[in-house]
């Protein structure tokens, strides 16, 4: 994805597991090796070694992927650019998009670093498969995921039933 910064073009990379859940995201000027190793390593110190990389066919991806020993064994899967319509990782943009556009637009590139990697877990904590659950099990869900949200920040009231 690529975002404008005070009008130059920024690449937004983003990890994406099987579920649609964001990892990790690196905000970086350049789409070349060095890059793509960069967010490699990044990622892997975080999460552990995936059994599948799914990437657009963009050639330093596999280069980067070479010289990073952990990942030798895993297998890359190329995306087409006309099967993207239902790749997660390409629709995983949308909740970005929307955060820019409340934000009127990112400006400093560290700043937009610090505040997508703080706040992309946070919408995913509340986000529940609802039409896997019943309605009485989703909302047991949700009242627990509030309840562990108040913990974590120190708050006493859920943002749910607050006037």
């Amino acid at each position: 994805m690529f975002a404008t910064l005070r009008g130059e073009p920024y690449l937004l990379w983003r990890a994406v597991d099987e579920h649609g859940a964001e990892l990790d995201i690196l905000l970086q000027k350049r789409r070349d090796k060095a890059a793509a190793k960069r967010f490699f390593r990044r990622v892997l110190r975080s999460c552990p070694v995936p059994r599948k990389i799914i990437t657009d066919q963009l050639r330093s991806y596999p280069a980067a992927k070479a010289d990073v020993p952990r990942l030798a064994n895993v297998k890359h899967v190329f995306v087409k650019a006309s099967a993207r319509v239902n790749n997660r990782a390409a629709n995983s943009h949308q909740p970005t998009r929307e955060r820019e556009r409340r934000m009127r637009g990112f400006r400093d590139p560290k700043r937009t670093q610090a505040f997508l990697s703080c706040f992309g877990p946070i919408p995913q904590h509340f986000a529940l498969k609802r039409h896997l659950l019943r309605a009485s099990l989703y909302r047991k869900h949700l009242a627990d995921r509030f309840e562990s949200w108040c913990e974590f920040t120190e708050s006493t009231q859920n943002p749910s039933t607050a006037a």
